[in-house]
């Protein structure tokens, strides 16, 4: 409260924060600027004071109340059970129908709110997928990915469209997004989450900078990792899944090498 305190006794001479009875920052503001709105003695620029702390004490609530409804949405999260295949990788994989059924009616009773939206990707041949999650008490954070939209399929051939790619592009990044936002495991068949147990968002983040700083590919990688995001990697594969990414970074610059 030493921020309130600093800017009651600017605008209110001889009032101090012990007068003023016990309540949330946020709720103590909104009585000091009725009080200071009603005192010709206060000028404007000591009453813009007020209500730019006011602003400032309301986002940093709303951020608190979106970090502990995220903490407890995840909670109450469950891994998703896989229930379509990519054919082209033969992997399995949850759809986003699958993962929208899972979680919806978990992440909306925490008051949360997924809107999706794609905009310019640092990539002319990638799509970026948007995703903007508001919470009730009002803050909103941020989410993006970008997706290849080439139409390649995983052996490099040509296997779509540009509209296909990029309608295919748009429903990955959803889906992946949705899993990365939320910590979503997807149960598979081949051991990846094996017990349930997968990496952890710093260790997701570490496989991505990795690849990306390879010169490598995220959605590849997780095509060849069987996996619908990197999340998704059973944590017992994390050291396997660093040299993966290593060897395949060799293997594409003795590639280049011989190509010279």
């Amino acid at each position: 409260m030493n921020e309130v305190k600093r800017v009651v006794e600017i605008a209110e001479r001889g009032t101090t924060i012990t007068q003023i009875p016990q309540q949330s920052e946020s709720s103590a503001i909104i009585h000091l600027i009725e009080r200071a709105a009603r005192d010709p003695s206060v000028d404007i620029a000591k009453l813009n004071q007020l209500l730019e702390l006011r602003t400032k004490i309301e986002d940093r609530e709303a951020r608190r109340s979106f970090d502990a409804a995220m903490t407890a949405a995840q909670a109450d999260m469950r891994p998703v059970a896989t229930d379509s295949n990519n054919p082209q990788t033969k992997s399995k994989y949850a759809s986003y129908f699958a993962l929208d059924k899972a979680i919806r009616p978990i992440y909306t009773k925490h008051g949360f709110s997924p809107t999706f939206n794609t905009g310019d990707a640092t990539d002319a041949s990638s799509v970026r997928v948007l995703c903007s999650v508001s919470h009730r008490d009002g803050h909103v954070r941020e989410y993006h990915l970008d997706m290849p939209a080439d139409g390649k399929g995983a052996k490099g051939g040509d296997v779509m469209t540009k509209t296909h790619a990029t309608g295919s592009a748009i429903t990955y990044g959803r889906r992946y997004l949705l899993t990365m936002i939320f910590n979503i495991a997807v149960g598979d068949d081949d051991g990846n989450t094996a017990g349930g147990e997968t990496i952890s968002e710093e260790q997701a983040t570490e496989l991505e900078k990795l690849i990306k700083d390879t010169g490598g590919d995220v959605v590849k990688f997780c095509e060849f990792a069987k996996v619908g995001a990197l999340v998704e990697i059973g944590a017992a594969r994390f050291e396997a899944a660093k040299d993966a990414i290593n060897r395949a970074a060799k293997a594409r610059a003795a590639k280049k090498a011989t190509e010279k």
